[in-house]
Parts: structure tokens; sequence; C-alpha cells
């Protein structure tokens, strides 16, 4: 897929999960919860399937220690987002947008595209793999994921009071964070003899895998599961599967 294309789709799933909360918002939270399950699920799958085998087949010694860095910062910046991936939203009508929120999720958004753009680099390491197939994977996971977020940040910008046209500006702005990522890995603003690609795609493992822990637990309710929302998982992971 060109890059075009990629930008194209990522943006497109952030404007539709703001049109939803504009036309559809009676169904808004029922929508977050299937797709963040649906996106759980995808995710898990594909970090297990996909980038870790094909990260350890680097041999690199470090790649442990990167996904786990990107675990740990994934932990910091919802600690500022107040767990917005999650479906959160905790502000209340009148209060001000929490600008710590908008910048951890830029960050997250921003670190996610890198690989993105990255991807012929990333094959000269990655060659005993089909690297289309870990691209495509990372692409799908970004676009599940990025549209119930988009969702949850469009209905915590209109409760705060603000106008819709600021509303839009400010998911307009996250919006594009993932292909500015995007291009930065793509035109090589650091040169590869300084950015080991590979390892920043460890972090970005490491931040999917907490994202998708998460979601996953957080998605029961007393402790159990709802029907749909397990089926909604299951077929997010059998989705991640077919792309072997």
């Amino acid at each position: 897929m060109s890059v075009m294309w990629t930008i194209f789709w990522l943006i497109f799933a952030v404007v539709v999960g703001g049109l939803v909360v504009l036309f559809l918002n009676d169904y808004r939270k029922s929508i977050i919860k299937l797709m963040l399950a649906f996106s759980g699920g995808f995710l898990l799958s594909v970090a297990f399937t996909h980038f870790i085998p094909e990260l350890y087949a680097t041999g690199g010694q470090y790649v442990g220690i990167f996904i786990l860095a990107g675990f740990l910062v994934q932990l910091i910046l919802e600690f500022f987002s107040g767990g917005i991936e999650h479906g959160h939203i905790h502000v209340h009508k009148g209060q001000s947008v929490p600008i710590a929120l908008l910048i951890s999720l830029s960050v997250h958004s921003f670190i996610e595209g890198i690989p993105l753009g990255s991807e012929e680099l990333m094959h000269h390491d990655l060659v005993q793999h089909d690297h289309h197939h870990d691209g495509q994977s990372l692409l799908l996971g970004i676009v599940f994921h990025q549209f119930p977020v988009a969702i949850a940040l469009m209905t915590l910008l209109l409760q705060s009071g603000i106008s819709k046209m600021k509303a839009w500006g400010y998911l307009g702005l996250f919006a594009i964070m993932t292909p500015a990522g995007l291009l930065f890995g793509h035109f090589n603003i650091i040169p590869s003899e300084v950015m080991n690609f590979s390892l920043i795609m460890a972090v970005v493992v490491g931040m999917l895998l907490h994202i998708s822990t998460t979601i996953i637990f957080e998605t029961s309710e007393n402790h159990k599961f709802n029907l749909i929302k397990l089926s909604a998982i299951v077929v997010g992971v059998a989705m991640a599967i077919g792309l072997n």
C-alpha cells in the first residue's frame, strides 16, 4: 500500500470516529466497547504471531528490553491521558480540555506511526519473513484502535463545552500525528545509522501489548465477559491469525 493510501486510512478512521459522536451518539458507548474488544484481540494476536517473532528473528539482544520499555512508556503516557486509549472519559461539562491528555495521545500516535514509514528499512533486517504482512498488520491494528479512541476523544472534547469547530480542530491534530510519525520514518529524518527502526518497532510492540492486555481485562463487567464482547475479541484474534 502506498504512503498516501496509508495516510488516508489513518485519518479516515479518526474522522469516522468523530462523525459517530455527532450522528450516532446514542450508540457511542456500545460501539466503543465492541471496537475496543475487537482491537484488543487483534493487537494482542498480531503482537505474538507477527511482530515479536520477527523482532527476535533479527537476533538483537536488546529486543526484549525495548519491548519492556515500550510497555512502560505506554504506562507513563496513560498516566497523563487518563486511559482514554481504553475508552475512559473523565472530563465533565465546562471543564477545560486536559492539554496533557492531548500531548500524551499525540506522542503515542507519533511513535507508533514511525515503523509504518520505515517498512523498507526494516525489511533489510527482517529478511526471513514477509514484511508486507507485518506492515499490513500494524496498519490494521492502528486503524482498528484509533477508531474507538477517536470516538472517546470527540466525546470528551464536546463534553468539555468547547465548540464543535474547536473539537474538530483538536481531533484533526490527533488525526495527523500518526501520519506525521509515518513521514518521519519514511523520509529518514534521523539517519538509520543513528536510529534503529527494529528497536523502535520493539517499543511500539511493547506499547501495543500494554494497550491490548488492558483493553481485554477492562472489557469485562463484574469480572464476567459479555458474550458479544468475548465474540468480538475472538474475531479480532482470528482475523490477526488469518493474516499469516
